[in-house]
């Protein structure tokens, strides 16, 4: 009874401290911030990476005492994991946000229409002019042409992992998934170099490069897929059942456009993955500084091709095109998630 009423006791007092002010965790930030600062002065630290962890460090160690002595420990452990959740979500952006202004920064100096209206053909590679048209053509194209073929295969195979395997087949079908979404894109572009273009003999081209690429795409999408797919409630497939509608059609109508978003989502996962690819299109693209709008006939230009030969000159002028090259093959990604998502919200479930 002692210990019942002990207890009692201690989650009343808890409960009965008052809450923070929404505002005193930037007057501890600001606190740490000074302390930390005249430390780094007064003492041999030095260093703006030492500077920011002995900071963020201070901080969580400094708003969690507060928050013991004035809310209580409930509220301080609640408090301490709310920090920590928020310190590793800008940790994990600190990356994506450097990358970006890095590539912005860089990139802008170049980002003009002779750069997207001229190829690299008689210009030299230290002259200020030239673009990456030729580039961007192939880019397209490559890409297409692998998420036309990847994808409608990827669906068939993540439909019948999830509503048609049943068997050891299944099983075997799922490990090989799994093989190949950790298959180093290098050994792709060397399977359809000695393929495609050393046993078959068809010559370095475009589609050349698609199908490497395909290989990349197939078990991203299937995966993705999959667990879309198995997100779907059972209870719509049994309605569905219940009125007599076969599989297909209930996997046409009613699984498919539910799992629409999250397979979207996927495929662009897919897309936005093959579209930086450079080792696949080395060994089979071959790469050049002529326009080539023909895929099937021929080298051919992409877009990480020409970042790395450009950023591996020893100019200044290659360098800004390599950077240039970069931010347009991030927007063209950003350009495809953004027409992807408007499409997806038009989606409706069509009547079976």
């Amino acid at each position: 009874m002692t210990t019942v009423q002990a207890s009692t006791d201690s989650l009343l007092l808890s409960a009965s401290k008052h809450p923070l002010p929404r505002r005193s965790s930037l007057g501890v930030a600001a606190a740490t911030l000074v302390v930390s600062a005249l430390l780094f002065v007064l003492t041999p630290l030095d260093g703006v990476a030492d500077f920011l962890v002995f900071w963020a460090v201070a901080y969580v160690l400094a708003m969690t005492t507060v928050s013991v002595v004035v809310e209580g420990s409930r509220r301080a452990r609640d408090r301490l994991a709310s920090t920590l959740t928020a310190g590793a979500l800008i940790l994990a952006l600190i990356p994506l946000v450097a990358v970006l202004g890095f590539t912005i920064a860089r990139g802008l100096g170049r980002f003009d229409m002779t750069f997207f209206t001229h190829s690299m053909l008689s210009v030299a590679d230290s002259d200020a002019g030239g673009g990456a048209y030729h580039a961007i053509v192939g880019t397209i194209e490559q890409v297409g042409i692998a998420t036309l073929i990847s994808v409608p295969l990827g669906l068939l195979v993540s439909i019948y992992l999830v509503e048609y395997a049943r068997g050891r087949f299944g099983r075997v079908v799922s490990t090989f998934v799994d093989v190949m979404t950790g298959l180093p894109s290098i050994v792709a572009g060397l399977f359809v170099l000695a393929l495609w273009v050393l046993i078959l003999k068809q010559g370095y081209s475009g589609f050349a490069g698609s199908l490497a690429l395909v290989i990349l795409m197939v078990p991203v999408v299937v995966r993705t897929t999959e667990e879309m797919l198995r997100l779907v409630p059972d209870s719509l497939r049994e309605a569905s059942f219940a009125l007599g509608i076969p599989r297909w059609r209930t996997i046409q109508a009613v699984i498919l456009p539910t799992a629409l978003p999250g397979i979207t989502t996927g495929i662009m996962l897919a897309i936005a993955r093959v579209s930086g690819e450079t080792a696949p299109l080395l060994l089979t693209v071959f790469g050049s500084s002529a326009i080539n709008f023909n895929p099937f006939s021929g080298p051919q230009e992409g877009l990480p091709l020409f970042v790395f030969n450009e950023a591996g000159l020893p100019n200044d002028t290659a360098l800004a095109r390599a950077w240039a090259g970069a931010l347009t093959l991030i927007a063209l990604v950003i350009v495809l998630n953004v027409v992807a998502r408007l499409l997806v919200r038009r989606s409706k479930l069509q009547p079976i």
